[in-house]
This record gives C-alpha cells, structure tokens and sequence, in this order.
C-alpha cells in the first residue's frame, strides 16, 4: 500500500483550491474530522464492510455536532469522497497538508514550544517574537510542558529544531567529556 502521505496528498491540494478564503475555518473543520479519524472505534466502525460510507458519515457529522463542530459543505464533501475511497484512515494526513498549505500562504508557520515549565501569556508572547525574529517568519505557536527538559525550551518549526534546553546542554557536555 502506498504511504498515507502519498495517498493525503490529493485530497489536500484539491480541497485547497477549492477553499479559496475559506481556507483558515476548513482548517479548524479538518482539524476535528482528522481527531475523529483518530479515534480506533470510530476506524474500527468505519472498517466494518456492513457499514456503508454514508452511516460512517452521517455519525461522523452527528459526533461532530454534538462537539459544537458544524462542517461546511466543503468539508463535508471531502468526508464524503474519503470515506467513499476507503481512506478515511487518511484524514490526519490530509488536515495536516491542507493546513501546511494555508499556512504557507498566509505566510504562518506552525511552531511547537516545548517547555520544562508552564508558559503564561506574556512569556509567550516574548518567545514567539524572539522566534519569529529568529526564523524570519510568522508563527503560530502552541506549547507543550515537558518536565524532562530541565529548563529551558525546545522549538520545532517545520524541520528546524532550536534546543535550547538544560537536557540538550547536560548532552553536548556529555559526549565532549567522554570524547
């Protein structure tokens, strides 16, 4: 079988062109049917060949309702086709992609600050204009507490990685003196 990244791929571009300005609230739509599809009962259910496509999306859109989550007709087209396809599996991959290309577009990167110790607002805020000074590009940061890490954080944009945690020092010194 092929990868999933692969197989996301046309889903994601294809709804991109087709999003147009609705591109940041398909997003947020994809951002829950992709939680969705992560669910292993929700997978399993979908699995089942004695469940057709459209009873997979009639409770996808029932659950996502009931979540406070109503799909544009887009997404829900999308949904449909997936299930259709047999991909629903694919969906994580496809929200990722698509939110990789509105992202790219609006000139937003997606940044994951990872922390030894809780951030509040402030401090966040004086991170992400240190980093997007650093990396040369708006991000959009979401923050993970990480006691292991010492102090310190560790930042991951796209492929770039910026560690500037204690662990990472402790591990530089580590491999100097035993070098």
């Amino acid at each position: 079988m092929a990868e999933i990244a692969t197989l996301a791929r046309p889903y994601a571009e294809a709804l991109f062109k087709a999003a147009g300005a609705e591109g940041v609230a398909l997003k947020e739509q994809l951002a829950a049917l992709a939680a969705l599809a992560s669910d292993a009962q929700l997978r399993q259910f979908a699995d089942n060949p004695k469940v057709s496509a459209a009873q997979v999306a009639a409770l996808a859109v029932e659950v996502l309702s009931g979540q406070g989550v109503k799909l544009s007709s887009k997404a829900a087209n999308l949904l449909q086709v997936v299930l259709d396809n047999g991909r629903f599996v694919a969906l994580p991959e496809i929200a990722a992609q698509f939110t990789a290309l509105v992202n790219t577009q609006g000139g937003v990167s997606d940044a994951l600050v990872e922390s030894a110790f809780a951030m509040d607002a402030a401090q966040l805020a004086e991170v992400v204009a240190t980093l997007e000074r650093r990396f040369g590009r708006r991000l959009q940061a979401s923050v993970q507490v990480r006691p292991e890490l010492i102090g310190g954080i560790r930042v991951t944009v796209g492929d770039e990685v910026l560690d500037t945690s204690v662990k990472a020092r402790l591990e530089q010194m580590k491999v100097a003196l035993t070098a």
